[in-house]
């Protein structure tokens, strides 16, 4: 990566953490109704399986939009510089405190590869452009994780989050659609 391009994706990272971090309460609260109300709106099965993920900080959404999905969820597992372990999400008892202030389920870890049986993905993203580049958080663990899936890619941001245009590199697994509080389900 070019020095142009990391500075340009730090800048733009520091600027959408700092515009997260400035809602109000109340604002993150009707955000997180409207993903839950979309999120249970999806057209999944009970047969299928949806990879998920549990909001932390000033990310959109709530633990709430769980609940809506209506088949087998998983969540992922951060096992250090590897992809994404995943585990099935039990409800909020079966949650325990990890890294990067998540919660994470406690049963059986299926592997890496269980990404790949999902239907759908939602991903966490601080931005996705229009034509579906993502930036996240600059960690690495979705990059690694993503290659795997043959699923439709779906990147959760706030409807200010949709951009025109997001810095890309060519590892990058394009988003196939963006989920937000006004608009639900938008595929791109």
């Amino acid at each position: 990566m070019t020095s142009d391009l990391r500075d340009r994706k730090a800048t733009l990272r520091s600027r959408l953490l700092a515009s997260r971090r400035s809602l109000p309460a109340e604002v993150r609260a009707l955000e997180a109704a409207a993903l839950a109300a979309h999120v249970a709106a999806l057209d999944v099965t009970p047969d299928q399986t949806v990879c998920a993920f549990l909001p932390v900080g000033s990310e959109p959404g709530d633990a709430s939009w769980l609940d809506g999905l209506r088949c087998r969820v998983l969540l992922p597992v951060v096992t250090g510089d590897s992809p994404l372990d995943w585990a099935v999400y039990d409800g909020p008892s079966a949650l325990a405190p990890a890294g990067f202030r998540l919660l994470e389920p406690t049963g059986p870890r299926l592997g890496a590869s269980a990404i790949a049986g999902a239907s759908l993905v939602l991903v966490p993203a601080l931005a996705v452009s229009v034509d579906g580049v993502r930036i996240g958080k600059g960690q690495g663990h979705y990059d690694r994780s993503l290659p795997l899936v043959k699923a439709p890619l779906v990147g959760v941001v706030r409807d200010s989050e949709v951009l025109a245009e997001v810095p890309g590199e060519p590892h990058d697994v394009r988003m196939n659609g963006v989920l937000t509080p006004s608009v639900g389900l938008r595929w791109l």
